[in-house]
């Protein structure tokens, strides 16, 4: 009998999902850890003119320029000043139409890797909030607290980008 549950705990545990969890304003937001290149402490970046407010700068990491978006400003959430738990993910995505690109996401705290399973994930209810709803994956439930699952390839590339390409462009 525990073979049993041990297989069928081993058998849940391959269809799940791992997703990086982190703190942003109050609530939990998670990534898909096979977007997540690296976490990195929050050291600063060089500003670049004419971008939006969220967009902090860049920093050079090994040699690649990488964009800094400050997640909590881009939700437009009331701002924050930085601690020594904020943080930058450092995500790589895949857009058909700009290719790869690797961005960094300021947020204030990254907090554990969850594995979830498709039965543990809901759609996000249509509803004002600080996230739009297509840039939510779904909503899942861990140990009494809901993880909000950011669709990250669709945040950078048709928030973050096209808003940076929008606003270059009316520079």
């Amino acid at each position: 009998m525990n073979e049993r549950l041990e297989d069928q705990a081993l058998e849940s545990a391959e269809d799940a999902q791992q997703f990086l969890s982190f703190k942003l304003g109050g609530e939990e937001y998670g990534v898909d850890i096979l977007k997540v290149q690296e976490i990195k402490g929050w050291e600063g970046a060089t500003p670049i003119p004419n971008m939006p407010s969220y967009i902090l700068g860049v920093i050079n990491l090994r040699g690649t320029v990488v964009p800094i978006i400050n997640l909590r400003a881009f939700f437009e959430m009331e701002p924050l000043q930085f601690t020594k738990t904020t943080v930058v993910i450092v995500v790589r995505v895949v857009d058909e139409e700009k290719g790869e690109r690797t961005m960094g996401l300021v947020v204030d705290a990254v907090s554990e890797v969850h594995n979830i399973t498709q039965d543990e994930m809901r759609p996000a209810p249509e509803f004002g909030g600080a996230c739009r709803a297509d840039f939510i994956m779904a909503l899942a439930t861990k140990e009494e607290h809901m993880i909000i699952l950011l669709e990250v390839d669709r945040l950078i590339h048709e928030g973050i980008l096209d808003a940076i390409d929008m606003g270059v462009a009316e520079a």
